[in-house]
């Protein structure tokens, strides 16, 4: 929001939330309805296509989203390195209201205004007078309106709120107060309006104008340099007639310069071109793909997984995952996302984020939590590891931490199975499992004597089993075959491993496998502590759920603007974080396969490294 905002700062149905897009079904309901009875002549596709040109402009403005973010993230072209963060997130996550206000201007103009009904297809006088419009009054009148704007009354009122964002995305195009975008639809109005009046309005006309104006307003706030070079060396005066994003990035970096629309032009008529425009381009132009000191890796986990990503939804990917009902709507959308990911089938770049000098990358594997149990996909997943593992050593990443990707034994044996394969690694591999454990460690409440141990047996649940035996804490199991197992792997006395003969524990360590039933039977204020890297499904009110191995990460961790799965904000996995720590201390040895660090080393170098423990609260609020 401004610093001081001024009328009509908010748009009229904040109050609404995510319902505000009720406000356009009468409208919607109608046009599709008249168009359908209507007949022959009377049918009206302009009015029935406002609605279809709107979703486009979502679509449109997504694509964008998603492109911005995966080019940063590589760093091609990246113009501004300041980090993203949540606030700039949350203040953006409105970007379609802009949308909803034109339609709602859309729709009463084509419904009153004299020949705006049942335009044709084309006119080619009209779109040729739609350019000479924009590039002549609409292009100069935006220019000083601009130039007002950054006028100290009008600035610290209205325009501040857009300019709070230094590091710009394409959806910053549109964030601006209800009273901005007033002014601006008046602008963009001229062209349309004009050849409403004149009778040279068609649909392409409108359509085209408005996608052009979404395009250039998503390039210029895009932070990467796409604009090649050879345009302006084919066509010199292009470089006043069409403005790159680099030049536009000056304007939110430098704000005293670059006021221009679209084109350059009138800050060259008018001495505001900012001079190290033509420099930043090139030096942005040639910025190559950025090599991280850590990387990440990790794999979509459900089939909507991939609106929660950075690459998705802003708004969605900025909170814990959970299940949304209206996902279930983009069903068709979900499938192809499905199957591009199928046929693609490679690794890509999720996100990036800088701490304490190192560079650090998340890539994703493009497949699902579901195919890790599938038996027949473990040739074609570790596979796609592998080939992420060597791109990454041949990149010169310091360190790699598998996260999701170490699945269990049957798969990759925890990771070992990569580094047996190519004991050249210069890079280390780390699986993050003494860091899970210590998490669990210093999670369970001091004082306790006895915890219950159920689901999967893994790497992590046998280390702690073992670290709790030595501290004299009892290990109960309800499964003899896994009582049987931890017997024969642990070297722990009797009394301190046990099978236990019902649910009375209060303290349960649980993993994948745990059925519901079991779940169910547990006393009422039971601690369930997660030992896997997926949590169980929350059946019980009156239990308490710590989170999946984790910690806070440190303020100076930079570029942090999305939460990784169903963890909370500026909260990263044991798994993850294991990696970072590997990078910082400089230890050579890997941490994976049936490798494990010194535990205690370990959570003492994380602390020291300013991550801290995430606690829960287990006390309830009466109503």
């Amino acid at each position: 929001m401004a610093s001081t905002p001024g009328i009509l700062t908010d748009w009229p149905w904040t109050p609404l939330g995510n319902f505000k897009h009720v406000i356009l079904a009468p409208w919607i309901i109608h046009g599709a309805y008249s168009f359908v009875v209507n007949d022959g002549k009377e049918k009206d596709l302009s009015y029935f296509l406002i609605f279809p040109l709107m979703l486009w402009r979502m679509i449109h403005n997504q694509i964008w989203i998603t492109l911005s973010r995966y080019q940063t993230a590589k760093g091609n072209g990246r113009i501004v390195d300041k980090p993203l963060e949540f606030e700039q997130v949350d203040r953006e996550r409105n970007w379609d209201d802009q949308i909803v206000f034109n339609g709602i201007l859309f729709y009463l103009g084509s419904r009153h205004l004299p020949g705006a009904q049942q335009l044709p297809l084309w006119r080619t006088n009209g779109v040729l007078l739609t350019i000479l419009l924009h590039a002549g009054p609409v292009e100069y009148l935006y220019y000083w309106l601009h130039r007002a704007l950054h006028h100290h009354f009008l600035y610290s009122r209205y325009h501040s709120h857009h300019h709070s964002s230094i590091v710009t995305e394409p959806i910053t195009s549109v964030i601006h107060p209800f009273a901005e975008h007033i002014a601006y639809f008046i602008l963009f109005a001229i062209p349309m309006l004009t050849t409403i009046f004149t009778g040279t309005a068609s649909i392409i006309s409108f359509a085209g104008y408005v996608t052009y104006i979404d395009f250039m307003n998503n390039m210029g706030h895009c932070n990467f340099e796409l604009i090649p070079n050879w345009l302006f060396s084919i066509f010199p005066p292009l470089k006043y007639l069409m403005y790159t994003p680099s030049f536009h990035s000056l304007h939110h970096t430098q704000f005293r310069t670059n006021y221009s629309l679209f084109m350059p032009i009138y800050d060259c008529i008018y001495g505001t071109m900012d001079k190290s425009s033509d420099t930043l381009y090139e030096t942005s132009l040639k910025r190559k793909e950025e090599t991280p000191d850590v990387l990440h890796l990790t794999h979509l986990t459900t089939p909507e997984s991939i609106y929660h990503l950075p690459l998705g939804f802003a708004s969605l990917s900025s909170k814990p995952h959970t299940s949304n009902w209206y996902l279930w709507l983009m069903w068709p959308v979900t499938l192809w996302s499905v199957m591009v990911t199928w046929i693609y089938g490679r690794t890509f770049v999720v996100e990036r984020q800088r701490f304490d000098k190192l560079r650090l990358q998340t890539w994703a594997i493009p497949k699902y939590s579901v195919q890790y149990f599938l038996q027949w996909q473990n040739e074609a997943i570790n596979g796609l590891i592998e080939e992420a593992i060597l791109e990454a050593e041949e990149k010169g990443v310091k360190v790699l931490s598998l996260g999701l990707l170490n699945q269990g034994e049957e798969l990759n044996r925890y990771g070992g199975l990569y580094v047996h394969r190519h004991p050249e690694l210069k890079m280390k591999v780390v699986d993050g499992s003494s860091l899970a454990v210590a998490v669990i460690l210093n999670s369970i409440p001091k004082g306790t004597t006895q915890v219950l141990l159920r689901g999967n047996l893994t790497k992590v649940a046998y280390a702690t089993a073992f670290a709790l035996c030595q501290k004299g804490i009892q290990v109960a199991t309800l499964n003899q075959t896994e009582y049987l197992k931890l017997t024969k792997s642990l070297d722990v006395t009797e009394s301190r491993l046990v099978l236990a003969r019902s649910y009375a524990q209060k303290i349960w360590l649980v993993g994948d496998g745990l059925s519901e039933e079991e779940q169910l039977r547990a006393p009422k204020g039971t601690l369930f502590f997660p030992f896997s890297q997926f949590p169980p499904k929350k059946l019980r009110k009156d239990c308490f759920y710590h989170y999946t191995p984790a910690m806070k990460t440190p303020t100076s961790l930079e570029n942090v603007h999305a939460c990784e799965n169903w963890l909370p904000r500026r909260v990263m996995s044991a798994w993850r974080i294991a990696g970072i720590v590997h990078a910082l201390e400089g230890w050579k040895e890997h941490e994976c396969g049936y490798n494990m660090s010194n535990i205690d080393k370990v959570w003492q170098a994380t602390l020291q490294h300013g991550f801290q423990p995430l606690m829960i609260s287990t006390t309830r609020t009466k109503n």
